[in-house]
């Protein structure tokens, strides 16, 4: 059973940067599409980013240009690095992952497995 911890979130103002860190517990972390996903407070959970297992990228288009999704395979860790934030990427931030032979997928209902979350407050 895999775990994700999330750590990283806070309390920035507008134009702050930001550096999530995913810790994805037992093996075989190459097999896994990494994705980044928040939940604002009264909305839907939606995706952020998508990083596959061979590495391709896929964001959302409001962090196009600001967000950066990576994974480190030595430290089994995945990390969003968002940069210019703005006071509506305030929200929780999930990272889950499905494995790579499923497919690629940016919807939250395909992926079964989850982190805690991790608040992200930006004020202006």
């Amino acid at each position: 059973q895999v775990q994700l911890v999330e750590s990283g979130g806070g309390l920035v103002q507008a134009g702050a940067s930001l550096r999530l860190s995913c810790a994805v517990s037992g093996d075989r972390f190459d097999s896994y599409h990494i994705a980044w996903f928040r939940q604002a407070q009264g909305q839907e959970r939606s995706m952020v980013a998508v990083i596959t297992s061979s590495g391709s990228t896929n964001y959302a288009d409001s962090v196009k240009g600001r967000f950066t999704i990576e994974r480190d395979s030595a430290t089994k860790t995945g990390h969003l690095q968002m940069n210019s934030l703005k006071p509506e990427d305030t929200a929780v931030y999930y990272c889950a992952v499905r494995r790579s032979y499923l497919g690629y997928s940016g919807r939250s209902s395909d992926y079964g497995s989850w982190g805690q979350g991790t608040q992200v407050t930006v004020s202006s």
